[in-house]
């Protein structure tokens, strides 16, 4: 098996000799360098507040924030950049849709579906918003297999479901949901549809349109950007309707302390205050680079790791995969070792030199239905290689019980 993308130079923290193995890209990415050039480049050229200045910095930084949602808007295939909100990451994208939005149209005895394979922020928000407002979330079970049957999905819609939110990849196992599918028959029932793309964006090809989903998000952190922006894509006869998340400077079209407040029309409604430029700036650099490496050069390395991954264990008989992440390949293969807690699995990699995720993944409703305690979670990213995966294979053969699995086997955090 050959190795399929080869950029690792473009990485600084992933240069020399004492680089780690890096396999925790579900939780963060690494930063190639045109991405820090970015960044460093509007401090030093363009740093002023956007949107309400009219000197030469002011209107520079206008631009290139306005220049970041367009590349946006492109990445994702959205019909216009009015229709892309830059939000703080994932998290701060569902909250604004639970409780603007679903303040909205969820009430009492209404329903709410999530699949029971969510993180924590495409769950909480919608546990939230039923308890406060007496709707009931309905939960889609999951397959041991790790996939949501098209019936039992089909079988949780009607009349009184007004919103449904699903993850597009989970952030466990890297399933790939069919969510034009179930969006298809979302709107059918008449409900809205948020997706949860965190894990999809540096993985596979958006197309918001072709999906027909009426809000999509995803941070930037995940997709070789910097932490602290996000994205959330809403159809812009949707924006219009919402009134802001929060409220503040950039806001309105005039104040007054007693004539109704006038908004302006989105994404500026629901940007209040000063914005993350550089954040978005930095975000548009990594989606131009993830685009110029090419899809299908990306699908294709997804692929190569997780079958090496696959391989690599394959014989070792104390190790089991989670799942079946070779169905649609997408970055992630999780692990369970047999009567070692996944935390002693994990201090043992890093002994190694090699980074991972152990416990729970911020999805611990997922794993109790899975009957695990955690999984050993290696996630890929495009500089990841094929010799990374030896270097798993060969830890793997010597992991041993530690405290955790003699004094807490049951115990976990988030």
């Amino acid at each position: 098996m050959s190795q399929v993308l080869s950029p690792r130079d473009d990485f600084p923290l992933l240069s020399g000799d004492d680089a780690p193995v890096y396999l925790d890209n579900a939780a963060t990415t690494q930063k190639p360098q045109v991405v820090l050039d970015a960044i460093m480049d509007y401090y030093r050229t363009a740093n002023s507040n956007v949107g309400r200045g009219h000197h030469r910095l002011a209107l520079a930084a206008t631009d290139r924030y306005e220049r970041a949602r367009a590349v946006v808007q492109h990445a994702i295939g959205a019909r216009e950049p009015e229709e892309v909100v830059f939000t703080a990451n994932t998290t701060d994208a569902a909250n604004l849709v639970a409780d603007v939005v679903g303040r909205r149209i969820v009430g009492r005895h209404d329903k709410v579906v999530v699949s029971g394979m969510e993180h924590n922020s495409n769950l909480l928000p919608w546990r939230r918003l039923c308890d406060s407002v007496g709707a009931e979330l309905v939960v889609v079970p999951v397959g041991p297999d790790g996939r949501i049957e098209p019936a039992e999905f089909a079988a949780a819609m009607g009349p009184r479901v007004r919103i449904v939110a699903v993850t597009h990849v989970s952030n466990v196992l890297g399933t790939v949901n069919p969510v034009r599918e179930m969006t298809a028959e979302a709107h059918r029932h008449g409900a809205f549809v948020l997706v949860d793309g965190a894990q999809a964006v540096a993985h596979l090809p958006v197309d918001v349109r072709d999906l027909d989903v009426d809000f999509y998000c995803f941070s930037g952190h995940k997709v070789y950007g910097p932490m602290g922006v996000g994205v959330l894509y809403g159809k812009r006869e949707l924006l219009d309707e919402m009134t802001p998340f929060r409220v503040g400077g950039g806001t309105v079209k005039g104040v007054s302390h007693t004539q109704p407040v006038r908004y302006v029309p989105g994404p500026a409604r629901f940007e209040a205050g000063t914005p993350n430029v550089a954040g978005a700036v930095g975000l548009a650099a990594a989606l131009d680079y993830l685009l110029g490496l090419g899809w299908p050069a990306i699908r294709a390395h997804d692929e190569s790791l997780v079958a090496a991954t696959l391989d690599a264990v394959a014989d070792l008989e104390h190790v089991d995969v989670v799942g079946d992440p070779g169905a649609t390949p997408c970055g992630i293969v999780s692990l369970s070792v047999r009567g070692i807690h996944p935390y002693d699995v994990g201090g043992h990699l890093d002994a190694h030199g090699i980074a991972v995720r152990c416990g729970v993944h911020c999805a611990s409703t997922f794993l109790d239905s899975l009957g695990l305690v955690g999984t050993v979670r290696l996630s890929f990213a495009v500089y990841n290689t094929l010799e990374e995966i030896e270097l798993v294979r060969s830890a793997l053969k010597t992991v041993e019980p530690g405290p955790w699995t003699a004094e807490h086997p049951n115990e976990r955090f988030l």
